[in-house]
């Protein structure tokens, strides 16, 4: 199948064009997010066509960084130079062919994989501009990943190390500075031609899979809706041909038995064995053809494929009640959430998050334990990151951060103002808008 539109591009977010990473997360997002950097707001929260955005860790990332104003905030403070390379921006095309559900869970998967699994933070938007624009259908996502790689320890590591050129006897060699030649290379092959290339290929090919996917499903549907039926059929056939050769046969053996002066009787069952006879070979002949239908020439083959077919028949009620019963389980435990935060009420949210966050990755690590056991091996981290993703949606965490963020902020501003103001010099704001 040929995608209708693959688009896949890769820009760095640059200090020295001007560019701010917290004002282009907070375009990206559709938010409002206040730079440290430069003193100043960006506010895109008016901002159409955003129609989701997540941060997605890894392992090793805080907690905190799930946080978008503060993981950017993050980024522009260890970044100290005035051309510092700041964030990768990937701009990559989703598929019309798909629906927005079936997108957003492709881009979550290829992210997950290919950039989480490396050690990289990713935050990551998608975009409708039809809604926004009012004109061509072109779902995108937007994808911001800091340069700087995150270090087993939590903290921020180099982008760059040294590499000395050594001379014949594998001597450093001066440069005349007081220093020694050497070569800059990256700590991580995240900006190289052939990772590039390699994430570009990749994602055609989840799209190319999905699709795939999506067409064989639609053909066994279109098979079923059709083999089904005529199955059925033919079962009806067998069962009228059992009938009725069960009635000829048995008025066969009343005529044999018949005594010869009942007349009347022994046309009355001729007449009825012609008729059972005639029916018996119109309905032969069509099971025959039946049978030629579904390329088979005895009735074993089609009993064969009978059987494949409620065998898949059972399979969809089984995923069915399976499907009802874990639903019913996620109405329940999210209802009994609803009741225990009510209960929670009069406790500060800044402390009740922090206490929270603290016993979330013992508490996760319990679950996976219970997953492993149940399933007899270690759970997918891709379909745990993908849960723990969900999980948050459902529950509402997202605005529960953003309310905790609000209320951390409003108390800093509150203990700010009560602290001695010191003058100091206004702090050049010249820089460029980011564009669009």
């Amino acid at each position: 199948m040929t995608i209708a539109l693959f688009h896949f591009h890769v820009t760095q977010i640059k200090r020295s064009t001007g560019q701010s990473a917290v004002a282009a997360a907070a375009y990206r997002s559709g938010e409002k997010l206040h730079s440290e950097y430069y003193g100043e707001d960006s506010d895109y929260t008016r901002k159409g066509g955003v129609i989701c955005s997540e941060i997605l860790l890894p392992a090793h990332a805080p907690q905190e960084y799930a946080d978008r104003e503060t993981l950017w905030n993050a980024v522009e403070k260890v970044e100290r130079g005035k051309k510092a390379q700041l964030a990768y921006s990937f701009d990559i095309a989703l598929q019309n062919e798909f629906s927005m559900e079936e997108n957003i869970n492709l881009a979550r998967q290829f992210l997950l994989e290919q950039f989480v699994r490396r050690g990289m933070i990713v935050d990551f938007a998608v975009h409708s501009p039809d809604k926004e624009d009012g004109g061509i259908s072109n779902p995108h996502f937007h994808v911001m990943c800091p340069i700087r790689p995150i270090e087993p320890n939590g903290k921020w590591g180099n982008k760059q190390r040294r590499e000395y050129v050594l001379d014949e006897d594998g001597n450093r060699i001066p440069d005349g500075t007081g220093d020694y030649v050497f070569n800059a290379v990256p700590t991580t092959d995240w900006g190289s031609p052939e990772t590039l290339e390699h994430w570009r290929q990749t994602w055609a090919e989840l799209c190319y899979q999905l699709s795939h996917i999506r067409n064989g499903k639609s053909h066994i549907q279109k098979s079923l809706a059709v083999w089904k039926p005529e199955m059925e059929r033919y079962a009806g056939l067998v069962q009228q041909i059992k009938e009725k050769s069960k009635e000829r046969k048995s008025l066969v053996a009343e005529k044999k038995e018949l005594p010869v002066y009942r007349v009347m009787r022994h046309k009355a069952l001729a007449v009825r064995i012609t008729e059972l006879t005639e029916d018996l070979e119109e309905l032969r002949s069509e099971k025959s053809l039946l049978l030629q239908k579904f390329e088979y020439a005895e009735d074993a083959g089609a009993e064969a494929f009978r059987k494949d077919i409620a065998t898949m028949a059972a399979g969809l009620k089984k995923l069915e009640a399976q499907e009802q019963k874990y639903s019913a389980g996620l109405d329940k435990a999210l209802a009994e959430y609803a009741e225990l935060k009510a209960l929670t009420a009069d406790f500060d949210p800044v402390e009740l998050y922090k206490e929270r966050q603290a016993i979330r990755p013992a508490q996760e690590k319990a679950a996976e334990q219970q997953l492993e056991d149940a399933m007899h091996e270690k759970p997918s981290l891709i379909m745990l990151l993908s849960a723990k993703q969900e999980s948050s949606r459902l529950l509402g965490e997202n605005a529960e951060e953003r309310q905790v963020r609000q209320m951390t902020m409003r108390r800093r501003s509150t203990e700010q103002l009560k602290r001695p103001q010191l003058k100091r010099p206004q702090l050049k704001k010249d820089r460029r808008k980011i564009e669009r």
